[in-house]
């Protein structure tokens, strides 16, 4: 898909496949065109070229079929200030169609709502709360969620993450956009990442994961080797010495390293595994 505002390319060729019962995460700076694409997902706005299909149905000439199968929880959520949750979620429940008042007890109770709480006195975090509740209330097929962690407490966040392993194991499917790469890597099976419009990454976490150097802090009880030497080292991308310490980043297997400095003398050895923020980073300061 292909969306233009004029002649402004704010998605160009996107193109991806994201299976059911799997968590799909969404990943790029702000104006990479993340919201854009979501707006398009959940049928709010037209692709200029390209389809969007959720659940079989095209997001716009079968709008009302694709929106049916999908839970919408937007980057701003805003809900009616003057009723209370308990309102907003019975009204909102009756616009599709009902509610089990047993998944929507649950869901309350699990992250805590105040639902006697009018919104408009709410604090943002508890706000965020009840449109993660509206969102997952009516078990739908698809998540379609837009940093829906912001403003939440560090218990609501994990609760809220055992929510979305459930949602996979019970076999429906989670497009999840977050700045808080460390929750996406927690819980994605695959992240795509996006520059300026434009995929330039899609694989599984592991993967992607790999492909990143590896930080190691070698402490020495002698005299450490040569930084020179180091860095011929198979594999070594960087060397920097402190006093007996070196701080070195390896590409790939350790293996040679470990090996080449095994006979100074190795006191400690500290590695510092790569994550999925190393990997975005290395994409996000291509923009520097």
């Amino acid at each position: 898909m292909t969306k233009l505002y004029g002649r402004v390319p704010a998605l160009a060729d996107v193109s991806v496949e994201v299976p059911s019962g799997s968590i799909f995460g969404y990943l790029g700076p702000n104006g990479a065109g993340k919201t854009t694409t979501i707006r398009m997902l959940v049928g709010l706005m037209r692709p200029s070229r390209g389809s969007v299909s959720v659940a079989g149905a095209d997001t716009v000439r079968r709008r009302s079929d694709a929106q049916r199968s999908i839970g919408y929880l937007p980057g701003q959520f805003v809900a009616y200030p003057d009723l209370t949750a308990e309102q907003y979620l019975t009204y909102i429940g009756r616009l599709r169609g009902g509610v089990d008042p047993a998944t929507l007890r649950r869901l309350v109770e699990r992250l805590d709502v105040d639902t006697s709480l009018r919104i408009g006195s709410m604090s943002h975090g508890n706000r965020q709360k009840v449109g993660i509740v509206q969102a997952f209330m009516t078990d739908p097929d698809v998540l379609v969620l837009d940093e829906p962690t912001q403003g939440l407490d560090p218990l609501v966040q994990r609760e809220f993450l055992t929510l979305l392993r459930e949602a996979r194991a019970a076999g429906r499917t989670v497009f999840l956009s977050s700045h808080v790469l460390s929750e996406v890597q927690a819980v994605a099976d695959t992240v795509a990442i996006l520059r300026h419009g434009r995929l330039v990454e899609i694989q599984s976490v592991a993967a992607l994961t790999a492909q990143s150097l590896r930080r190691l802090e070698l402490t020495f009880t002698a005299e450490p080797p040569d930084p020179a030497l180091l860095r011929a080292v198979g594999g070594v991308r960087s060397v920097k010495s402190a006093d007996h310490t070196m701080h070195v980043e390896v590409d790939g297997s350790t293996a040679e390293l470990l090996k080449f400095v095994a006979p100074y003398g190795v006191a400690d050895i500290v590695s510092h595994e790569p994550d999925l923020e190393d990997v975005f980073l290395t994409y996000y300061g291509q923009d520097r």
